[in-house]
């Protein structure tokens, strides 16, 4: 009976395989992660008692940051994958992710995929304009996969997207010795199938890890990770240099006059999409409790 640490790169169906060196251990989850409400995540660095060649996870190490949609732990970039062909991309759904993302300290990168089907400019400079890093790929061309790797070198990230833009796609193509499914695009639905069925962490070269995650059709907003109000504009990049110049010291940057926010708005420096986005899950955060927003 031996006790050392891991990496934990997959989790199914209540079994975690942790990477230990060279050697992959299926272990069980100790029943006090059940009692507690914690589980072991993707990402997470482990404590794992081994008998008789099976593992048990014991203790979770400090986690930098987590998430629960994807259900990943100590990420460096989340990669949002995008769209402007089918299934054609909501800018709302990129922009919780990078609220989402800031908020946990991770990285947000944009990735703006099928660039053989749909011309990508108009949603990647929406990106570019806000500070954040873009990268326009092609999955079935190659276009832009080197820049895309460029980014993430040395990097735990997981990619995310609406199902169908082409995550699994874009994995074969940084590593294609992986053995990723990829799933056709519902033409009627607009959606992609569900391809991935569980989370995994997949070694692709120069100290890089990446997850791939499974899709989602369609964005709950009851899943992720509550922000209160007060803290969403610091998460909106191209709102900080407008902060605290507002007629009222307590202004939500809505409709109130003398806002800053909102006259960069009408001067069309800030996206109207981007504001829109903003005044969304700031009515998404008022209807939080008190509790909820003070995780």
């Amino acid at each position: 009976m031996t006790q050392t640490e891991g990496l934990i790169i997959k989790a199914l169906s209540g079994f975690y395989y942790v990477a230990l060196g060279g050697e992959l251990i299926e272990c069980r989850a100790r029943g006090k992660f059940r009692k507690t409400g914690e589980s072991p995540l993707v990402g997470d660095r482990v404590t794992v008692l081994i008998e008789n060649g099976k593992g048990t996870v014991q203790t979770i190490l400090p986690r930098k940051n987590a998430f629960l949609r994807p259900a990943v732990a100590n990420v460096d970039a989340l990669v949002i994958l995008a769209s402007r062909a089918i299934p054609i991309t909501e800018p709302f759904l990129i922009d919780r992710m990078t609220v989402l993302a800031l908020r946990q300290g991770v990285e947000p990168i944009i990735c703006v995929n099928k660039t053989d089907l749909a011309e990508p400019e108009r949603l990647a400079g929406l990106y570019r304009a806000a500070g954040f890093p873009v990268v326009c790929t092609s999955a079935e061309t190659g276009a832009g996969i080197e820049t895309l790797r460029a980014l993430i070198r040395g990097k735990t990230v997981a990619f995310t997207g609406n199902s169908g833009v082409g995550k699994s796609a874009i994995l074969r193509r940084l590593c294609p010795e992986l053995r990723v499914e990829t799933g056709e695009v519902s033409r009627k639905l607009g959606r992609g199938r569900h391809t991935t069925r569980h989370v995994e962490l997949f070694p692709i070269g120069d100290e890089t890890y990446a997850a791939d995650t499974p899709g989602f059709a369609s964005f709950d907003l009851e899943l992720m990770e509550p922000i209160p109000k007060e803290d969403l504009a610091e998460l909106f990049p191209e709102f900080r240099s407008h902060l605290g110049g507002c007629r009222f010291q307590d202004c939500a940057h809505r409709q109130e006059p003398g806002c800053r926010v909102l006259a960069a708005v009408e001067a069309g420096e800030i996206p109207a999409s981007r504001h829109q986005s903003y005044l969304r899950l700031y009515e998404a955060a008022e209807k939080l409790k008190p509790w909820e927003s003070s995780k």
